[in-house]
């Protein structure tokens, strides 16, 4: 089919009087934003203000990614953190996550996005966002997620909504195939969409958004530590922006990281309450009935994902009717799951939840351990013996094993006893294009690829090794600060064309 340019109201038009018409189309730019969810929408509307002609692609029918599931964002030396007295500067938090990350990560890179953490924070409310305080994610931690009204969806429709507004354009279920190139530079964006169109866009500069790569079962057994890791909301996220970047030369960089989450159940919202009691400080149980690490470590849940993945991805919470009963009635639960389900909750809603848990076959009961072993498959002989050797921690107070703290040392003696059958989670991909602290893609001798540009979970070097929870809401910054950060750096780019 010959290829017409066509404006976007007009290619909407002929699809809805003929769906099974493809209507090529061309369009032209300042900046295209391949994909719209935390990074992309910010990196858009951040563009849109500056006067740029953009055009944004997004994949699903919906802007907003597992960006709208979001709770907050990380900030240092913020307005808020100012007038609530908290003292952690960003030369503070910057060694903080390097140290985290054993220096693996791109220093220039975290500066550069630590620095312009807090004038998000106001930029953000200058654009209309309401933040309701601020949080940490466990106890004495550092209060750096700045937790925003309405949840993530809530300022991505916002934004959304201005840069509709503001006359410019929002392709959904579109997708980027192949940078276009010209002379070394990247000029463009082929596109295509959900009615098998061909959508061409000559642009000055693109930003890739995409998301990571966590739905793209090939990278993941390619380049992950633990490829089987349930996957919370990461339909789509098939690492098409970095496999573009790296066929015009983007280097690769943080392409074994993952954001590892709270073990639990597969599949399971945060919320069910019986999947609550499996991401507490309990017992612990590999599939065959040895406790393998301090269950403490749930507090820096990114610990808990690495532990869990050493022994293969599954593991059993165990706890009895004692325990139950303190969180179902007396004092909640000792680790809160998220802003959602806070430190203390009592766990009203069990008894609801159970019988679904025990029909999916990952929630498990007996009146004796062995009726326990028998129900989960663990070795009855092991299991006897692991749990009399740390009831033998709760009588003393002092778990010589593994050295958790007392307070969570909670015997498992009065039956019936539980088993919540638990697995490795992830929050997504957390790395690989190679970028610089200017967010320019650049090749693996770091040498920038004019025109292109990375934010979010495609870029790799703000982990070291390990997802980074010591500074809550990292992900979120990362994502809003590398997509207004690459904004400014593809703006000067383009004053040099002109």
């Amino acid at each position: 089919m010959k290829q017409f340019a066509i404006t976007a109201a007009a290619a909407a038009a002929v699809m809805m009087m003929n769906p099974a018409f493809a209507a090529d189309a061309a369009y032209e730019a300042d900046l295209c934003v391949i994909g719209a969810g935390a990074s992309g929408t910010a990196a858009a509307w951040a563009a849109a203000e500056k006067g740029m002609k953009v055009i944004t692609l997004e994949k699903s029918g919906l802007p907003g990614g597992t960006g709208k599931y979001s709770e907050g964002i990380f900030a240092v030396e913020s307005a808020m953190q100012r007038n609530w007295n908290y003292g952690l500067t960003k030369d503070e938090a910057f060694m903080k996550i390097m140290n985290y990350g054993h220096w693996r990560g791109n220093a220039r890179m975290v500066r550069a996005f630590v620095d312009r953490s807090a004038d998000t924070i106001d930029w953000m409310i200058k654009n209309g966002v309401k933040f309701e305080k601020l949080f940490s994610n466990y106890p004495n931690g550092l209060y750096t997620w700045h937790i925003y009204e309405g949840r993530g969806a809530g300022w991505i429709n916002l934004f959304i909504d201005k840069y509709k507004k503001a006359g410019q354009t929002l392709l959904t279920n579109t997708w980027g195939q192949k940078l276009i190139t010209e002379n070394g530079r990247v000029v463009g964006v082929e596109a295509t969409n959900k009615a098998g169109d061909k959508i061409t866009i000559r642009s000055k500069a693109t930003i890739i958004a995409t998301g990571g790569f966590f739905d793209n079962k090939t990278m993941r057994e390619k380049y992950l530590r633990f490829a089987d890791a349930d996957g919370l909301a990461q339909t789509g996220k098939t690492g098409d922006g970095i496999q573009m970047a790296w066929a015009v030369g983007g280097g690769k960089e943080g392409t074994e990281v993952q954001a590892s989450y709270r073990p639990g159940p597969r599949g399971v919202s945060t919320t069910n309450q019986v999947s609550a009691t499996a991401k507490q400080p309990h017992l612990w149980l590999s599939p065959k009935g040895e406790r393998f690490c301090n269950e403490e470590i749930m507090l820096e849940w990114p610990f808990a994902g690495n532990a869990l993945e050493r022994i293969g991805g599954t593991m059993f919470v165990v706890y009895d009717q004692k325990t139950l009963d303190h969180m179902e009635k007396d004092q909640g639960i000792d680790l809160g799951v998220g802003v959602m389900v806070p430190v203390g909750t009592k766990l009203t809603d069990f008894q609801k939840d159970w019988d679904g848990a025990v029909q999916a076959g990952w929630a498990f009961k007996a009146d004796t351990l062995d009726g326990l072993a028998k129900a989960t498959g663990m070795n009855a002989d092991k299991l006897k013996k692991t749990v009399a050797e740390y009831n033998g921690y709760c009588d003393v107070r002092h778990d010589a094993e593994f050295a958790k703290d007392p307070k969570y040392l909670r015997e498992v003696k009065t039956g019936p006893f539980y088993a919540i059958k638990s697995v490795a989670s992830s929050l997504g991909t957390l790395g690989g294009i190679k970028a610089n602290e200017r967010f320019e893609v650049v090749t693996p001798e770091e040498d920038p690829i004019p025109g292109l540009y990375a934010a979010g979970n495609d870029v790799g070097g703000m982990y070291g090794d390990s997802y980074d929870l010591l500074m809550a809401g990292s992900t979120v910054g990362f994502a809003v600060n590398s997509g207004r950060i690459a904004v400014d750096s593809a703006a000067e780019y383009i004053r040099t064309l002109k």
